[in-house]
């Protein structure tokens, strides 16, 4: 499985070789390190854990030093993990970079999409309004919650209004169109969710479409 982190530094347009504009997304990456490895025999599943981003040390808690420390590297802002089918393949304390894609290939990019805040369940799940004219007095409102004495409370999984966004999103299917190893950035067709400077992964397509 091969993926990388980045942040999510804006959109762009770039033109192909027959002079069509793509829209496109730029993942700056780079500096990616495999900070510990992961067996069936010792955790009881294979994957490598990375680390990303710059931190202060005195932004570091003790914890996550001596984490790092073990490695003898120093600390990263984010970790996560990434499964893989062989950690024999990987060292500690080596480098991951934008150079692992091609472009062409399909990827699959995971994110925390904007929050929006709390809304009402108009906009959160699209729900109807109510008559617009100056008498009907019911515009806007969530309307019957479907409860009565049968069930006298709201059942659970109800769509109504509350938070809204703020969640992981995956974007299946985009496609790499141009990989910058000087830059260590890479530039995706189409738009990933997440706000500018958000964390974002990008993996290998596991579906990919034809």
């Amino acid at each position: 499985m091969k993926a990388i982190l980045g942040k999510k530094v804006g959109m762009t347009q770039v033109f192909t070789e027959q002079g069509n504009v793509v829209p496109v997304t730029v993942i700056e990456s780079g500096n990616i390190v495999v900070v510990q490895k992961k067996t069936v025999e010792k955790d009881g599943y294979d994957a490598i854990q990375v680390g990303f981003g710059h931190i202060k040390l005195k932004n570091v808690v003790k914890p996550i030093k001596g984490h790092f420390d073990k490695s003898e590297m120093e600390p990263k802002r984010f970790l996560r993990e990434f499964k893989v089918s062989n950690v024999d393949d990987y060292e500690i304390g080596q480098k991951i970079n934008v150079d692992i894609f091609q472009p062409g290939d399909k990827v699959d990019v995971s994110g925390i999409s904007k929050g929006k805040g709390f809304q009402g369940s108009i906009k959160r799940h699209g729900h109807h309004t109510g008559d617009m004219s100056h008498g009907s007095k019911f515009h806007r409102l969530r309307g019957s919650l479907g409860a009565s004495a049968g069930v006298g409370r709201v059942v659970k999984g109800t769509k109504a209004h509350g938070h809204m966004g703020h969640e992981k999103v995956t974007v299946l299917n985009l496609e790499v169109v141009k990989v910058d190893a000087d830059k260590n950035a890479i530039l995706l067709k189409g738009a990933v969710p997440g706000p500018k400077k958000g964390l974002v992964r990008v993996r290998e397509a596991v579906k990919e479409s034809n």
